[in-house]
Protein backbone atom coordinates (compact mmCIF):
# COMPACT_ATOMS: atom_id res chain seq x y z
CA UNK A 1 0.00 0.00 0.00
CA UNK A 2 1.52 3.53 -0.95
CA UNK A 3 2.26 5.72 1.56
CA UNK A 4 0.07 8.13 0.49
CA UNK A 5 -2.84 6.79 1.30
CA UNK A 6 -1.70 5.85 5.18
CA UNK A 7 -1.13 9.66 5.91
CA UNK A 8 -4.04 11.15 7.06
CA UNK A 9 -3.07 14.47 5.33
CA UNK A 10 -3.79 12.52 2.47
CA UNK A 11 -6.21 10.87 2.52
CA UNK A 12 -8.74 13.52 0.88
CA UNK A 13 -6.45 13.16 -2.55
CA UNK A 14 -7.26 9.30 -2.92
CA UNK A 15 -11.09 9.41 -1.76
CA UNK A 16 -13.86 11.05 -3.26
CA UNK A 17 -15.96 10.67 -0.07
CA UNK A 18 -15.86 9.60 3.36
CA UNK A 19 -19.11 7.94 3.04
CA UNK A 20 -18.99 3.80 3.31
CA UNK A 21 -21.07 2.25 0.52
CA UNK A 22 -22.88 -0.87 0.72
CA UNK A 23 -23.49 -0.26 -2.83
CA UNK A 24 -22.21 2.89 -4.17
CA UNK A 25 -23.92 2.42 -7.44
CA UNK A 26 -27.65 2.31 -6.24
CA UNK A 27 -26.45 4.95 -3.37
CA UNK A 28 -26.50 2.65 -0.92
CA UNK A 29 -24.82 3.92 2.71
CA UNK A 30 -23.23 1.30 4.85
CA UNK A 31 -25.94 1.27 8.42
CA UNK A 32 -23.66 2.09 11.54
CA UNK A 33 -24.51 -1.55 13.53
CA UNK A 34 -22.75 -3.00 10.26
CA UNK A 35 -19.65 -0.46 10.69
CA UNK A 36 -19.53 -1.45 14.10
CA UNK A 37 -19.72 -5.18 13.40
CA UNK A 38 -17.72 -5.06 10.89
CA UNK A 39 -14.99 -2.90 11.84
CA UNK A 40 -15.35 -2.35 15.85
CA UNK A 41 -15.69 1.54 14.78
CA UNK A 42 -17.79 3.96 13.57
CA UNK A 43 -15.66 6.55 12.22
CA UNK A 44 -16.02 6.63 8.92
CA UNK A 45 -12.64 8.07 8.04
CA UNK A 46 -11.00 5.42 10.19
CA UNK A 47 -12.70 2.87 8.16
CA UNK A 48 -11.38 4.36 5.28
CA UNK A 49 -8.24 3.89 6.14
CA UNK A 50 -8.44 0.20 7.07
CA UNK A 51 -10.25 -0.83 3.64
CA UNK A 52 -7.67 0.94 1.87
CA UNK A 53 -4.66 -0.37 4.13
CA UNK A 54 -6.25 -3.64 4.03
CA UNK A 55 -9.41 -4.21 1.57
CA UNK A 56 -8.43 -5.40 -2.09
CA UNK A 57 -9.19 -3.57 -5.01
CA UNK A 58 -12.01 -5.33 -7.04
CA UNK A 59 -12.09 -4.47 -11.08
CA UNK A 60 -14.66 -5.24 -13.29
CA UNK A 61 -14.56 -8.94 -15.81
CA UNK A 62 -13.53 -5.85 -18.22
CA UNK A 63 -10.61 -4.91 -16.37
CA UNK A 64 -9.73 -8.00 -15.38
CA UNK A 65 -9.49 -9.55 -18.90
CA UNK A 66 -7.68 -6.72 -20.28
CA UNK A 67 -4.83 -7.28 -16.96
CA UNK A 68 -4.54 -10.81 -18.39
CA UNK A 69 -3.94 -10.18 -22.06
CA UNK A 70 -1.54 -7.50 -21.23
CA UNK A 71 0.47 -9.94 -19.07
CA UNK A 72 0.15 -12.52 -21.69
CA UNK A 73 1.52 -9.99 -23.87
CA UNK A 74 4.19 -8.76 -21.86
CA UNK A 75 5.25 -12.66 -21.24
CA UNK A 76 4.67 -13.27 -24.75
CA UNK A 77 7.30 -10.36 -25.46
CA UNK A 78 9.78 -11.78 -23.20
CA UNK A 79 9.96 -15.60 -24.79
CA UNK A 80 10.34 -13.88 -28.25
CA UNK A 81 13.00 -11.82 -27.52
CA UNK A 82 15.20 -14.74 -25.90
CA UNK A 83 14.54 -17.21 -28.18
CA UNK A 84 14.93 -18.64 -31.77
CA UNK A 85 13.70 -21.67 -34.29
CA UNK A 86 17.09 -23.70 -33.29
CA UNK A 87 17.19 -24.47 -37.25
CA UNK A 88 17.29 -21.31 -38.87
CA UNK A 89 18.05 -19.01 -35.55
CA UNK A 90 15.23 -16.49 -36.25
CA UNK A 91 13.20 -15.41 -33.71
CA UNK A 92 10.14 -15.47 -33.98
CA UNK A 93 7.39 -12.84 -33.67
CA UNK A 94 5.58 -12.00 -30.60
CA UNK A 95 2.18 -12.70 -31.85
CA UNK A 96 3.21 -16.15 -33.30
CA UNK A 97 4.34 -17.02 -29.60
CA UNK A 98 1.05 -16.26 -28.18
CA UNK A 99 -1.22 -18.32 -30.48
CA UNK A 100 1.61 -20.94 -29.48
CA UNK A 101 0.93 -20.04 -25.58
CA UNK A 102 -2.90 -19.78 -26.40
CA UNK A 103 -2.58 -23.93 -28.51
CA UNK A 104 -1.09 -24.55 -24.70
CA UNK A 105 -4.14 -22.92 -23.19
CA UNK A 106 -1.86 -21.49 -20.54
CA UNK A 107 -2.95 -19.68 -17.65
CA UNK A 108 -1.43 -16.56 -16.63
CA UNK A 109 -0.07 -16.64 -13.05
CA UNK A 110 -0.69 -12.98 -11.53
CA UNK A 111 1.34 -14.33 -8.02
CA UNK A 112 4.86 -14.52 -10.81
CA UNK A 113 6.63 -12.33 -12.21
CA UNK A 114 6.47 -12.30 -16.08
CA UNK A 115 9.72 -13.27 -16.22
CA UNK A 116 9.28 -16.30 -14.01
CA UNK A 117 6.09 -17.04 -16.41
CA UNK A 118 8.15 -16.78 -19.61
CA UNK A 119 10.88 -19.38 -18.51
CA UNK A 120 7.98 -21.57 -17.60
CA UNK A 121 6.32 -20.53 -21.34
CA UNK A 122 9.98 -21.66 -23.21
CA UNK A 123 9.96 -25.05 -21.46
CA UNK A 124 6.03 -25.83 -22.13
CA UNK A 125 6.19 -24.32 -26.03
CA UNK A 126 9.17 -27.19 -26.61
CA UNK A 127 6.63 -29.95 -26.36
CA UNK A 128 4.71 -28.19 -29.29
CA UNK A 129 6.86 -25.39 -31.19
CA UNK A 130 10.29 -25.91 -32.39
CA UNK A 131 11.90 -23.41 -30.08
CA UNK A 132 15.16 -23.15 -28.04
CA UNK A 133 16.95 -20.11 -25.87
CA UNK A 134 18.71 -17.84 -28.31
CA UNK A 135 22.71 -19.11 -27.79
CA UNK A 136 25.70 -16.97 -26.61
CA UNK A 137 28.33 -16.15 -28.48
CA UNK A 138 31.71 -16.34 -25.90
CA UNK A 139 35.37 -16.04 -26.55
CA UNK A 140 37.06 -17.69 -24.07
CA UNK A 141 41.17 -17.75 -23.39
CA UNK A 142 42.82 -20.89 -20.85
CA UNK A 143 46.64 -20.07 -19.74
CA UNK A 144 49.05 -22.53 -20.88
CA UNK A 145 49.43 -24.09 -17.12
CA UNK A 146 45.54 -25.19 -17.04
CA UNK A 147 44.40 -25.23 -20.74
CA UNK A 148 44.55 -29.17 -20.83
CA UNK A 149 43.23 -29.92 -17.77
CA UNK A 150 40.06 -27.31 -18.25
CA UNK A 151 39.45 -27.83 -22.01
CA UNK A 152 37.23 -31.13 -21.75
CA UNK A 153 35.10 -29.73 -18.63
CA UNK A 154 34.46 -26.39 -21.03
CA UNK A 155 33.70 -28.87 -23.91
CA UNK A 156 31.05 -30.52 -21.68
CA UNK A 157 29.65 -26.66 -21.10
CA UNK A 158 29.44 -25.59 -25.12
CA UNK A 159 26.88 -26.26 -27.50
CA UNK A 160 28.70 -25.40 -30.71
CA UNK A 161 32.82 -24.90 -30.49
CA UNK A 162 33.12 -22.63 -33.28
CA UNK A 163 36.96 -21.98 -32.94
CA UNK A 164 39.77 -23.69 -30.99
CA UNK A 165 43.45 -22.71 -31.52
CA UNK A 166 46.63 -22.92 -29.47
CA UNK A 167 49.21 -20.15 -29.43
CA UNK A 168 52.19 -20.38 -26.73
CA UNK A 169 50.16 -23.09 -24.95
CA UNK A 170 47.17 -20.98 -24.54
CA UNK A 171 43.73 -22.14 -25.70
CA UNK A 172 41.51 -19.82 -27.37
CA UNK A 173 38.01 -20.79 -28.29
CA UNK A 174 35.42 -19.13 -29.56
CA UNK A 175 31.73 -21.12 -28.79
CA UNK A 176 28.18 -20.74 -28.47
CA UNK A 177 26.47 -21.96 -24.85
CA UNK A 178 22.89 -21.83 -23.75
CA UNK A 179 22.63 -19.22 -21.60
CA UNK A 180 21.91 -21.39 -18.47
CA UNK A 181 25.45 -22.62 -18.78
CA UNK A 182 27.10 -18.95 -18.79
CA UNK A 183 27.13 -19.10 -15.13
CA UNK A 184 29.24 -22.19 -15.19
CA UNK A 185 31.58 -21.21 -17.81
CA UNK A 186 32.09 -17.93 -15.65
CA UNK A 187 33.29 -19.92 -12.58
CA UNK A 188 35.38 -22.13 -14.68
CA UNK A 189 37.48 -19.03 -15.83
CA UNK A 190 37.71 -17.36 -13.24
CA UNK A 191 38.07 -20.23 -10.29
CA UNK A 192 39.43 -22.39 -12.13
CA UNK A 193 42.34 -20.60 -13.36
CA UNK A 194 42.59 -18.26 -10.45
CA UNK A 195 42.42 -15.40 -12.76
CA UNK A 196 44.61 -15.31 -15.24
CA UNK A 197 42.26 -16.99 -18.21
CA UNK A 198 39.81 -14.59 -19.91
CA UNK A 199 36.11 -14.73 -20.94
CA UNK A 200 34.54 -12.37 -23.32
CA UNK A 201 30.92 -12.32 -24.13
CA UNK A 202 30.80 -11.63 -28.29
CA UNK A 203 26.98 -11.48 -28.37
CA UNK A 204 24.46 -11.79 -26.03
CA UNK A 205 22.18 -13.70 -29.47
CA UNK A 206 23.11 -15.72 -31.91
CA UNK A 207 20.24 -14.88 -34.41
CA UNK A 208 19.79 -14.11 -38.01
CA UNK A 209 18.17 -11.30 -39.55
CA UNK A 210 14.45 -11.21 -40.22
CA UNK A 211 11.42 -12.87 -38.19
CA UNK A 212 10.15 -17.08 -38.30
CA UNK A 213 7.33 -17.24 -40.91
CA UNK A 214 5.32 -20.10 -41.24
Amino acid sequence: MSTLVCREKDIDEVLQTHTVFTNVSKGEVAKKEDLLKAFAVDDQTEICKQILTKGELQVSDKERQSQLESSLKEIATIVAEKCVNPDTKRPYPVSMIETGMKDIHYSVKPNKSSKQQALDVIKQLKESMNIGRAQMRLAVTLPSKDAKRLQEKLKAMVAVMEEENWSGGDLHVVCLIDPGAFRDVDELVRSQTKGQGTLEVLSLKDVEEGEEII
